[in-house]
């Protein structure tokens, strides 16, 4: 199993036809992932990798029963793709797009509400489930399918962890990364809700990131909800107060929000928490090793 794409996830790509979109698009088919169409408005009729494409996502969805959609357009327009493949009913929408205003995104919450539309992003790399599916702009090659969930606010991060997991023969299960906008869809709880549920996974990785309390809500979800061990980093240990670092989302607000605050609350909840990226998995290695000798 995995969480949220898998073989028989149905990929529409919104942008196919601009540059970054038809790359994109190109290393999705490469890996595996059943890319049926494309939408680019005015540019219905054309083909891209032999993908036909469409004027909307609706009309997509009809004649290619897609599930899902990511967006590759700029952020000045990524707001009004995702509304669009909601009202179009797909399952879910994963958005590249970094720099959507704010106003812009809370817009679109507020759209998603009763809907049955799963967003991941914007600001994120995508989601994976190795050996199956990708969707977004993670490189296939460092992933490897096993019983590790990753989660992740940080793009460069997940590639980081994830080289070091499969290095020491730790596969995953399924990589998400939920974008370091300041509001965004997917969140920490909900990714960790969906990999407790999920057979295959049978510890999670959880990559925060400075600013905002997301950190410290995940630790308590942990403590009171999961059955299944979980190992985190936080990237900013040395960042100033006030200075954004990164990601719209990562920065310290006065004396909130900071790394060590999110630190002692992972501890104080029974996560272990890594000093430094290959530390994750030296712990998740660990804790597999010594499943395997009490067996």
């Amino acid at each position: 199993m995995s969480i949220l794409v898998n073989k028989n996830t149905r990929l529409l790509v919104q942008g196919i036809t601009g540059k970054e979109g038809t790359f994109h698009t190109t290393r999705m088919v490469e890996y595996g992932t059943n890319v049926v169409a494309g939408v680019t408005p005015g540019k219905g009729g054309q083909t891209v990798l032999d993908i036909p494409v469409f004027n909307t996502v609706e009309e997509a969805v009809q004649k290619t029963g897609a599930t899902a959609s990511v967006i590759f357009v700029p952020a000045f327009a990524a707001a009004d793709a995702i509304m669009e493949s909601a009202d179009s009913g797909l399952e879910l929408v994963v958005c590249i797009a970094e720099g959507i205003p704010v106003h812009e995104m809370m817009k679109v919450r507020r759209f998603l509400v009763g809907r049955n539309t799963r967003l991941v992003g914007g600001n994120c790399p995508g989601v994976i489930s190795p050996g199956k599916a990708k969707i977004g702009i993670m490189s296939g090659a460092i992933h490897k399918e096993g019983p590790v969930g990753v989660v992740s606010r940080s793009g460069t991060l997940t590639y980081e962890i994830v080289y070091h997991l499969t290095r020491r023969n730790l596969g995953q299960s399924t990589c998400v990364g939920i974008g370091g906008d300041q509001v965004v869809g997917l969140n920490f709880l909900e990714a960790l809700e969906l990999f407790e549920a999920d057979g295959q996974t049978e510890a999670v990785v959880l990559i925060g990131e400075i600013g905002g309390e997301d950190e410290q809500r995940a630790a308590r979800y942990i403590s009171e909800h999961m059955t299944k061990p979980v190992a985190a980093f936080v990237a900013g240990q040395t960042a100033p107060p006030g200075k954004r670092m990164g990601h719209a989302g990562a920065i310290i607000s006065g004396t909130e929000g900071t790394a060590a605050e999110k630190i002692a609350a992972f501890k104080e909840n029974g996560v272990s928490v890594g000093a430094y990226p290959a530390e994750v998995a030296e712990i998740m290695e660990k804790l597999f090793a010594g499943r395997k000798s009490d067996a």
